[in-house]
């Protein structure tokens, strides 16, 4: 999961994508700024579609399968084509149906509990979910001590606005998030203006490896 935390910096967006006839197109604007890691969420009737089709028409792209709740989501995904999986969490059960369908799984954590089980799991790249501005930014600092070599992948509050804060954090691979492509623009076609997002959240962490 490492490698794909590493393509995926400095955003996987996150796509709620509810007209299956739009996923192309917006895989095709995210992919012009730049975007070589995403995330369709399974929150939709249509979601493993999406996979399906993203993952057939831009081999290039990484795309995974997120918001699994259930063990039974992660052999699906894997049958849509998705190439990574993610949980909000991170349970026995979750942790066992990831194995068992091999792809690589990025689990939710919030507590240094949750980190301690995600580890006794074998993970070491995962995803700090809700991540609620200032409060898990403190919260990361906090576990870069005890939980050396482990990198987070925020997501859940994240925003243009503090996008550069995380991002400074050493033990932060990259973040999730849904504003670089939002549903109003989705449904209004606005593919120009996702491109530019990615594009500018590309510049935000370009900017920051420039600085000395």
């Amino acid at each position: 999961m490492e490698m794909v935390l590493q393509r995926a910096r400095p955003v996987m967006p996150v796509l709620v994508i509810e007209d299956i006839g739009l996923a192309l197109d917006l895989a095709a604007a995210l992919r012009a700024g730049g975007v070589e890691v995403l995330e369709v969420t399974l929150r939709t009737p249509r979601a493993l579609d999406a996979v399906a089709a993203i993952s057939q028409a831009f081999p290039d792209l990484l795309v995974g399968a997120g918001t699994l709740i259930h063990p039974e989501q992660f052999l699906e995904a894997r049958d849509a084509g998705a190439q990574f999986v993610v949980s909000p969490g991170c349970t026995q059960r979750l942790a066992a149906a990831a194995e068992d369908a091999g792809l690589p799984y990025l689990p939710g954590v919030m507590t240094p509990s949750e980190v301690l089980q995600a580890l006794e799991y074998g993970y070491r790249s995962l995803k700090l979910f809700p991540a609620n501005g200032n409060a898990s930014v403190k919260m990361l600092k906090s576990l870069k001590g005890p939980f050396t070599g482990i990198r987070f992948c925020p997501t859940g509050g994240i925003t243009p606005d503090n996008l550069s804060v995380f991002l400074r954090l050493p033990n932060v691979a990259c973040v999730g998030g849904t504003w670089i492509a939002p549903e109003n623009l989705v449904r209004a076609r606005a593919w120009d203006q996702i491109t530019q997002l990615a594009r500018e959240a590309r510049d935000i962490a370009g900017g920051l490896e420039r600085q000395p």
